[in-house]
Order: structure tokens, then sequence, then C-alpha cells
């Protein structure tokens, strides 16, 4: 029992010392994000087979823009499930102006992804106009 709580102690210290940072333009729902100490009620029923404690969930690597050859900012988002199931989710970007304000635009609405457990997945998009400049991309738990 000493050795079970000396463990719990040391993996929760680590998850808090170890959140790493995520580019502020990706906002990722709380129940689609990984769990942390805050979030985690009670430790989510003591540790969904022990994974609960590390936080499991859909993290973001980065969020990278860059303009294609035909002058289109592009959005590339890297990341990874790191749950023990696979994890359905949507997401919506929205592209901005250089004043900040959001272009509309048929694309801009829900979309699905499905990442499987404990691998990597990518989003891509494409600007809508040439004159975005920026990108706010949301996510939520899928909408069965």
């Amino acid at each position: 029992m000493r050795l079970m709580l000396n463990t719990l102690l040391v993996l929760a210290t680590l998850g808090l010392f170890s959140c790493a940072s995520q580019d502020n333009r990706v906002i990722m729902a709380e129940d689609v994000k990984s769990d942390n100490l805050g979030t985690n009620i009670v430790t989510k029923p003591i540790i969904h087979a022990f994974s609960w404690v590390i936080g499991e969930g859909v993290e973001i690597d980065r969020a990278v823009t860059f303009p294609n050859k035909d002058g289109f900012m592009q959005l590339e988002v890297a990341g990874h499930n790191r749950a023990q199931n696979p994890i359905r989710f949507e997401y919506k970007v929205e592209w901005l102006d250089r004043n900040g304000m959001v272009i509309d635009s048929l694309t801009n609405k829900w979309l699905l992804v499905s990442s499987p457990s404990k691998a990597p997945f990518a989003i891509k998009a494409v600007a809508p106009r040439t004159d975005a400049v920026d990108f706010r991309m949301n996510t939520r738990k899928a909408q069965d």
C-alpha cells in the first residue's frame, strides 16, 4: 500500500512539472485534451488501469503555418493520442485577417477526427483566401 501511494505521489509530481507549453491558437476542450490533476475527478475512478494518472487524451505537439505555393496560408497540426482507447473529436479552424477578424468561409465548420490509441495524428487546413495571416482552432468532443 505504501509503495503504491509513493508511486502515485511521484507520478503526480512528474505530471505537475512536466507540462509542455501548447500553441495558444489551438484550444483543446476539457473533455478532449489530456487530464491533469486539476481536472481529473479524484484521479478518475482509480485510474482506469493506472493510465489516467499520467493523463490520457489528445495532446497537440505543434501547429505550423506557412504560405503554400499559391499564396494561401496552410496549417499543419501534429498531435498524438495518449489514451489506451481511440478518441474521436471534432475541430474547427477559423482563419483570421490582419485585423484579427474571422474570414467567413464555407470551410468554417466542425470536422471529425478519429485518433487510434497511442498513435500520432495530423490535421491539415488551407485558408480560403490569401489575406489570411493567422488562425484559431477549437476542438470539442465528437457529437455522435
